[in-house]
């Protein structure tokens, strides 16, 4: 009877626990958390869909470039085609070796050890680089995993901190006294996880994805490091 009656004196009040009526029902302390948790939540999803994007987009450019590199046509030639246009992934590493590579030849570099050595040194420089751009924006997405459940949970404390007040205030137990408090406390959380639910998803995809792309990279700069080695050897030691 207690619960029906309370549920009643709410009615009579008629207390809106609309979403948009609980946000401006609450104190500037729970508006803040909830619009960073929104803007947070925006933002991660705009970096899956990006992150979505790029990476089928680097899968493709690597197939393609392996089918072209392995077709057995001229090295000078592809990098003549791929140095003339801004190039990514494969080609960027490709481009960065053949570019010490030709330097090398053109000052008639003295010891093969040494234009090894430096080719290997470009090669490890273009893996850093490209794996930076498959890695950016990634560390946001396991910020706001990690981060967004206790924003929202600071939330939930400071809006039951508000029930009790209320309830202090008012010196009643009345359900219409705590549920807009309770409630403003539950939308906090809710909007946390929210926002750290896809995060943590995206971010264990997009580190798996990045990093078998990387290792791609460092498979080919290991082949293609052992194909100029072998040139080398075959030119008796001038580069």
């Amino acid at each position: 009877m207690e619960t029906i009656q309370a549920a009643g004196d709410v009615a009579a009040h008629g207390t809106d626990f609309s979403l948009m009526a609980l946000f401006w029902a609450a104190d500037w302390v729970i508006k803040s958390v909830m619009l960073g948790l929104i803007v947070a939540s925006v933002w991660t999803w705009a970096i899956i869909v990006d992150k979505s994007i790029g990476f089928g987009r680097a899968k493709r450019q690597m197939n393609q470039f392996e089918r072209v590199f392995w077709s057995g046509e001229s090295l000078e030639n592809l990098y003549q085609t791929l140095s003339e246009r801004p190039s990514r992934g494969l080609s960027a590493v490709f481009v960065a070796a053949m570019k010490e590579w030709k330097r090398s030849h053109e000052q008639n570099a003295a010891s093969h050890i040494g234009v090894q050595v430096r080719i290997d040194k470009v090669l490890d420089v273009a893996i850093a680089r490209e794996t930076e751009y498959l890695e950016k924006r990634v560390g946001f997405l396991a910020t706001v995993g990690s981060a967004s459940p206790f924003v929202g949970l600071f939330g939930t404390v400071w809006g039951i901190m508000n029930s009790f007040q209320s309830i202090a205030a008012s010196e009643s137990t009345n359900l219409a006294v705590v549920a807009p408090g309770i409630a403003e406390a539950l939308f906090a959380t809710a909007l946390g996880l929210l926002a750290a639910i896809p995060a943590v998803i995206a971010y264990n995809k997009f580190s798996d994805d990045a990093n078998k792309l990387v290792g791609r990279l460092e498979g080919f700069a290991d082949e293609f490091s052992t194909i100029l080695s072998r040139q080398l050897d075959a030119r008796g030691g001038d580069a």
